[in-house]
């Protein structure tokens, strides 16, 4: 669905001038109308809810709530930093923070559990386990996904790096890419332009792609050869990571279970490692 503002704005022309006066208010104050209910905006407005409802249906909308729904993510996924914690705070309980996280959280990860199908995951791993070489990357707000999936797939698989995407030391990298490697890309809103060249260049080179994003219009998903949609809302300003770590915990689980026999035989190896360190060091 497009931007719910553009969308009212192109249809404006179309409506009754009942239905105008309604979007004159959420043109004026859609921030307020993103938490009104269609009671609180009929109200407000001095119409019916019924033009309310019109008005959504006109627009493409199943109803005032696909509407409102739209305008919150409109606000916490496209604006400022600033505007998306106003947004959140319009519709947060303080008084018992700790216990509206929480929540949050656990819809934000049901929700990406439901986005996600097994046959996706399958695919997933299949491509992590045939790749040559991996290569995990990101920035802000996503760079801890790819730090912990290069971190658990190279303990398993020994083939794993970190790409800055900050730096543009990955050029000399990607100009060796191949159809055997793979790149596991994390990009939340705003999208970076210089993850998009990366991914872009990579792809010119033939190796495949992973994206984990917040949804099918990230301008990653072009280039993507699977993605795997992971839902970034926070309570506050920010993306919040905890879904996309949720997957890459899952990723890497599934890896190791599905190859026990080698993930045991190079654990076993590093472990030695480790417990001689330790010993040289007492």
């Amino acid at each position: 669905m497009e931007n719910p503002i553009s969308n009212l704005i192109n249809k404006i022309s179309d409506l009754t001038e009942a239905q105008r006066k309604v979007a004159d208010y959420i043109l004026k104050k859609p921030m307020d109308v993103a938490f009104l209910t269609v009671d609180q905006l009929a109200g407000i407005v001095g119409t019916s809810t019924t033009t309310i409802m019109r008005l959504t249906y006109s627009l493409g909308y199943s109803g005032y709530t696909e509407f409102q729904k739209g305008l919150q993510e409109h606000f916490r996924s496209q604006t400022a930093p600033q505007s998306r914690l106003e947004a959140n705070l319009k519709g947060l309980d303080s008084d018992d923070l700790w216990t509206s996280y929480v929540e949050h959280q656990i819809n934000n990860i049901q929700s990406t559990v439901e986005m996600i199908s097994t046959s996706t995951l399958n695919e997933t791993i299949e491509m992590i386990v045939s790749a040559e070489r991996i290569y995990c990357t990101s920035v802000r707000s996503g760079m801890p996904v790819a730090q912990y999936l290069t971190h658990g797939f190279n303990r398993l698989l020994g083939n794993c790096e970190l790409i800055l995407a900050d730096l543009s030391d990955w050029i000399d990298k990607v100009v060796s890419f191949t159809s055997s490697d793979l790149i596991i890309v994390t990009t939340f809103p705003r999208y970076a332009k210089r993850i998009i060249e990366l991914v872009y260049r990579a792809k010119e080179n033939g190796a495949k792609v992973i994206a984990i994003t917040d949804n099918y219009s990230s301008p990653i998903v072009k280039y993507s050869d699977l993605v795997i949609p992971s839902n970034s809302d926070s309570i506050a300003f920010h993306n919040s990571a905890v879904p996309a770590m949720f997957v890459a915990d899952y990723l890497i689980s599934a890896v190791a279970i599905r190859n026990p026999g080698k993930t045991k035989e190079r654990l076993d190896k590093i472990n030695s490692i480790l417990t001689d360190m330790k010993y040289h060091h007492q």
